[in-house]
């Protein structure tokens, strides 16, 4: 049996719902050899810049709606290289072959020192996989709550939602940091601006739909809208220490500002009857003064590209 020691400790999550792949993927880095990365990737893979919002119930499995095979460029563009196995709806005839793939690839990466990231580790979210036992035929996971699991090596892509996205890290690209920095403002971007394919409201756009539900829909004291203020508050604080760290002063600026909203709006569905007339004005106001700042920096990230 060989395990890695990783955990989410130094992993910032201002609200407690982080994304489940880039917390589990920047834990996995600072565990590892690659722990320079560990902060950056969560903007550099353009995560801190994604939103998708389900406008009709706010449901939280709009934020895994997306094209899971994209994280491979999408992280290597952080200036890392990957390795990615995935098997999809519809896919049953290569599904043995897939997971063999992908199980091969996570104890090369756990030989190596670093976890692998894997879909639905956590109930339909991702989680860590930092060990195997290839005597018991079993995968040693970390769940996103911080509990240890195991997965056997059959069940691997056919948990709670059967799908197979597994991703490790197995190398630097050698990119320099002033061409990170551009391509994170490119990747950003085209999130922002509806470019990247999902089912659901996305990017920019999601500001809109998740101020109408506020306005129009909420009806009641609901989990989905605190799941979904919780997560894009938590990657905001990423892109505005990004920019901070790389001497981005503006935009650092701006998504400081951003960061605040979105976390001031989830203080607020936290302490408060978010179904008051008046609690829903305040909300609307932090989610629309968000929205404003975070068009301004689109257009400074434009201007430079």
């Amino acid at each position: 049996m060989k395990k890695l020691n990783v955990t989410f400790a130094g992993t910032t999550d201002t609200t407690g719902y982080l994304f489940s792949l880039v917390k589990s993927l920047s834990a996995a880095l600072r565990c590892s050899e690659y722990s320079a990365c560990a902060e950056d990737i969560v903007a550099t893979s353009g995560f801190a810049f994604r939103m998708w919002i389900d406008s009709a119930t706010l449901c939280p499995s709009a934020t895994s709606i997306w094209e899971f095979k994209a994280q491979k460029s999408w992280v290597e563009s952080g200036g890392l290289i990957c390795d990615y196995a995935e098997r999809l709806w519809g896919e049953d005839a290569v599904e043995a072959e897939r997971r063999q793939l992908a199980i091969e690839m996570i104890k090369a990466s756990i030989d190596s020192g670093t976890a692998a990231v894997a879909w639905d580790i956590s109930g339909c979210e991702w989680g860590i996989i930092c060990g195997y036992d290839e005597d018991a035929r079993k995968l040693l996971t970390l769940k996103i709550d911080g509990s240890e699991g195991e997965v056997p090596y059959e069940k691997l892509g056919k948990l709670d939602l059967p799908i197979l996205s597994v991703l490790t890290v197995t190398g630097r690209s050698g990119k320099e940091s002033a061409q990170i920095l551009s391509d994170t403002k490119k990747l950003a971007l085209s999130h922002l601006r509806g470019e990247e394919w999902c089912d659901n409201a996305k990017g920019i756009a999601a500001y809109d739909a998740l101020i109408a539900f506020v306005r129009e829909k909420l009806t009641d004291n609901n989990w989905n809208l605190e799941y979904n203020l919780g997560i894009y508050a938590a990657l905001k604080w990423y892109a505005w220490h990004y920019f901070e760290r790389y001497g981005e002063v503006e935009l650092a600026e701006l998504y400081r500002g951003i960061h605040t909203a979105w976390q001031a709006a989830y203080e607020l569905k936290r302490t408060r009857d978010v179904t008051d007339a008046a609690v829903k004005v305040k909300l609307i106001e932090h989610l629309e003064a968000a929205k404003q700042a975070e068009l301004r920096a689109m257009e400074l990230m434009e201007a430079v590209l």
